[in-house]
This record gives structure tokens, C-alpha cells and sequence, in this order.
């Protein structure tokens, strides 16, 4: 009866310490339960935090690129709206100077002289520098003037300066926004600078770059690049806006005058 006791005995001890060993096991699961689920909690939490942050991040810069974009139209706008006003319909002349670069046989060519413009269309280029010559237009007709040859060449104007060429615009300014695709390069306190791009495409001209002065709204720089990398740059000073006699932009040939006519 003894043994069958201590047997009981030994048995009753053995269940609670497996019982014991069950709870135990039970309050460590659940422990481990309730730490991953805190732990996925927080983890959730933060990705939804870095989510939110993302988002607000990327709407600043997309509300900045805007407002910038949108401070650069108006800044476009003001200053095209500025040259119209001081050109468009008036007649000038002005003091340049000009620097030709041919990129394949790396030839720098320099030469100076003065420029009158009228609207629509009227120009009288006089060279003094490095030689003589003049390049005159109406406005229809054109006329290349070389008086040491005694010899001049007359043909369409809209031919030779199509695209912009010669600074064809300076004449008539409107020619800006109905010809060209425009952006600004640089603004400074003292100037700024646009690129005029065709939409068509010319091998003559693939790019025009102008530097306007913000203190007088005059064009003093003007780079015409070709599709050869070859550019004419043209400073422009002392420039006068004035009445000019519309017979300046005329060119009546001589008796004895050698006259060639371009195709």
C-alpha cells in the first residue's frame, strides 16, 4: 500500500512539474507573441510614417518646381514685354563690333563699323573694319555694297535673312515670339540672358542667344550659332533710338558700278 502511495505520490508531483513546464511554456509564447506583435506594430508604424514623409517631401519639391517654374514665365514674360516696348515700331543706329569663328579651320575674324534699323525690316549695315563695305535693305530688296571692287550684289532680303539671320529681328521685334521657342539662360542685377530656338530646322542658324540689359531694356549681345558649332557675335554700344530718313535703307546703283545678282 506504501509503494502504491509513493508511486501516486511520485506521479502527482511529476504531472504538476509537466503542468508547470506547460505554463511556463505558455507564458513564454505569449510573451513572444506579444513582443512580435509590438514588434510588427512598430515596424508597421514607421513604414506608414516614412510613407507620409515621402509623400509630403515629394509634394514640397513638385510645389517648388512649380512656383519656380512659374516665377521663371513671368520673369520671361516682363522682360520680352520690356524689349517690345523699347523697339517695336522705332528706328536706331548704334556703334558694333563683330567676332566670327569658324570651328573647323579654327579662323577668328574681327570686324567693327556702324547699324542703322528701322520697322519693319530696314537695315544698313557700314563696315569700316577690316574692309569697307555695306549690307543695305528695304525690307524686300537687298544690297551688298563693296566700294573698293566697285561691285554690288542685290537679291531677295527674305532669302539672306531668313531664320534670323543678321540680326534680321533687331528690325522688326515682334519677330521674337512668333519665330522662336524661348528660354532664359541667366538673370543677373545687370542683365539677362535668353536663348531663341527655331522650330524649324536651318543649318544656318541653330541657335540664337541674346543678353538684354535690365537697366536700359536694350539688346547689347547677340551669338548666332550654326549646325557647324561656327558663331558671329555681335556687341552692340552708344545705341540711339531716333528718327532715321527711310532713303538711308535705299541703295540707287552708279553708271560704271558692277552689279550682280544672287539667286
Amino acid at each position: 500500500m506504501l509503494k502504491i502511495n509513493e508511486k501516486i505520490f511520485e506521479n502527482f508531483f511529476d504531472r504538476i512539474n509537466i503542468n508547470n513546464l506547460k505554463v511556463t511554456r505558455n507564458i513564454k509564447v505569449t510573451r513572444n507573441l506579444k513582443v512580435t506583435r509590438k514588434g510588427n506594430q512598430l515596424k508597421s508604424l514607421f513604414h506608414r510614417i516614412s510613407l507620409n514623409l515621402f509623400f509630403v517631401i515629394l509634394g514640397c519639391c513638385i510645389l517648388f518646381s512649380t512656383a519656380s517654374a512659374l516665377d521663371n514665365e513671368i520673369m520671361k514674360e516682363d522682360i520680352l514685354t520690356a524689349i517690345e516696348k523699347k523697339y517695336s515700331g522705332k528706328s536706331f543706329e548704334a556703334d558694333f563690333t563683330q567676332i566670327s569663328k569658324l570651328a573647323a579651320l579654327d579662323i577668328t575674324e574681327n570686324a567693327a563699323g556702324t547699324a542703322c534699323f528701322s520697322h519693319p525690316g530696314k537695315m544698313r549695315w557700314k563696315y569700316k573694319e577690316p574692309e569697307q563695305h555695306e549690307i543695305i535693305t528695304n525690307g524686300k530688296l537687298l544690297w551688298i555694297f563693296r566700294p573698293q571692287e566697285n561691285q554690288v550684289m542685290q537679291g531677295d532680303a527674305a532669302q539672306f535673312f531668313k531664320a534670323g539671320a543678321g540680326g534680321s529681328f533687331l528690325s522688326d521685334i515682334s519677330l521674337v515670339r512668333k519665330n522662336y521657342t524661348i528660354h532664359i539662360n541667366e538673370i543677373t542685377d545687370d542683365y539677362a540672358e535668353m536663348s531663341l530656338v527655331s522650330p524649324k530646322k536651318n543649318p544656318d542658324i541653330s541657335s540664337i542667344v541674346i543678353q538684354i540689359s535690365l537697366k536700359t531694356n536694350e539688346i547689347e549681345r547677340i551669338i548666332i550659332k550654326n549646325a557647324y558649332d561656327d558663331t558671329t557675335r555681335f556687341e552692340f554700344y552708344n545705341i540711339q533710338f531716333k528718327k532715321i530718313d527711310p532713303d538711308v535703307f535705299e541703295f540707287k546703283p552708279f553708271e560704271g558700278l558692277n552689279i550682280i545678282n544672287l539667286d
